[in-house]
Formats: C-alpha cells, sequence, structure tokens
C-alpha cells in the first residue's frame, strides 16, 4: 500500500503561487520526484480496484493547462488527477482522483455522458426511478456522498420529456456522478488509500445498475 507525502501538497501550493514556465523549469527535479510518488499511489490504488473489479486504463491527466478556449492564461494545473476506467463493454462508470491542497477529492459515475446515453438514462428515470433512488438513499452512500452533481442541470424538462414527471429532478441533470471531498490531513495519512477504496466500492451497486440500464434497451433486451 503506498502513501502520499507532503511533498506533494507544497509542491502544487508552490505552483499556485508561482504558475510560469520559467519557475517550473526551475523546478523540475521537484516535480518529477513528486510525479514519481504519485503514480506509485495511483498504481497502488489501480491494484486494489482490480482486485474486486477490472481496470482497463489509468490515465494520469497532464498537468499542463489546455488555454485556447480559456481566459486564464497560467499553463499548469495547480493539482494532479487521474482517472480509472472499467474494462469491457459490460462494465460501465469510472473512477477519479484529484489531489489538490484544500480541495482533494474522489468522484465516480458518469461525466457528461454521450447523448445516445444520456437519452437512455433520462429514459430509465422516466419509466422508474425506484431503484436508483434507493442506491441514492442507501444508508452509507448517502453519509458518504452528496447525491448527483447539480452542475449545468437544465432549467426546465429536456424535449420530449414532461416537465410535470415525478422523476423530473433527475431527468434534468446533465452529470450523473457523486464526489467526496477529503481534508489535506486524510490525503497524508497512512489510511489514505483505505479510504479511498472505501469511496471507490461504495460505487460498485450505482455502476452494476447503470450498466444493466446503459447495455440493455427499455425492454430489458441487451445490446451487446
Amino acid at each position: 500500500m503506498a502513501t502520499l507525502q507532503k511533498s506533494n501538497l507544497s509542491f502544487l501550493n508552490k505552483l499556485n503561487k508561482n504558475n510560469n514556465r520559467d519557475w517550473m523549469t526551475e523546478h523540475k527535479k521537484e516535480y518529477q520526484s513528486n510525479e514519481k510518488i504519485l503514480k506509485q499511489f495511483y498504481s497502488s490504488v489501480e491494484a486494489s480496484l482490480n482486485i474486486t473489479d477490472e481496470i482497463s486504463k489509468l490515465k494520469v491527466f497532464r498537468i499542463n493547462r489546455d488555454l485556447r478556449f480559456s481566459k486564464n492564461k497560467t499553463p499548469y494545473n495547480i493539482h494532479r488527477s487521474v482517472s480509472f476506467s472499467r474494462a469491457g463493454a459490460y462494465r460501465r462508470g469510472g473512477y477519479y482522483l484529484r489531489i489538490e491542497p484544500g480541495k482533494s477529492s474522489m468522484a465516480g459515475g458518469f461525466f457528461s455522458p454521450e447523448t445516445h446515453d444520456l437519452l437512455r438514462i433520462r429514459r430509465e428515470f422516466e419509466m422508474d426511478a425506484t431503484e436508483i433512488r434507493t442506491i441514492l438513499n442507501q444508508k452509507e452512500f448517502k453519509k458518504a456522498f452528496e447525491g448527483f452533481n447539480q452542475e449545468n442541470k437544465l432549467k426546465t424538462a429536456p424535449r420530449d420529456f414532461n416537465k410535470e414527471d415525478p422523476n423530473i429532478d433527475l431527468i434534468k441533470l446533465k452529470n450523473y456522478f457523486v464526489a467526496h471531498r477529503f481534508t489535506d490531513d486524510q490525503v497524508l495519512s497512512k489510511d489514505f488509500e483505505d479510504r479511498l477504496m472505501h469511496h471507490f466500492l461504495l460505487l460498485r451497486p450505482y455502476f452494476d445498475y447503470m450498466s444493466e440500464v446503459l447495455t440493455t434497451d427499455l425492454n430489458g433486451v441487451s445490446l451487446l
């Protein structure tokens, strides 16, 4: 089991105050040393996930920011992020981890689903949202997460949906992921990987349910 170090957070704090290429060039060795620690931690988490799941891809997001469409021209992200993609067409959903001083978090689910997946999810909730609400209201799940992300949700019903639908609160969403924040002390604790895995494992009933939804039609017939 791997752990993170104080240097991982302190480097990002310094980068936040010196977000320019000259400073990064001068501190390249420090950056590389911290990346090595982070990648060891990511690999350990991937191995832990593979005990009960199957991960096909570990993606470490670049520290360089995409400046093409941003008014903020600072060149570097002040966080380090990684995602773990599940293997196989029957396994849907993904795990995400973000390390950032004061704002570290994990998340899991579906961020901006593709159009056909989004419509399929909405139609499922229109037909019957009993099972997803049971999952969201499960005691441990509700304690760990605050429900689906509410950013960018529609102000009214999507096209061809009834705005009076009893499940319109779910249907209007554009994202179907949940998240949990960690304090810096938690991130640097010896049991952080265990704590993180606890939250990742809480997602599995949700992933299993959504995997079934997204691989079948509304009649339950497999699409694969």
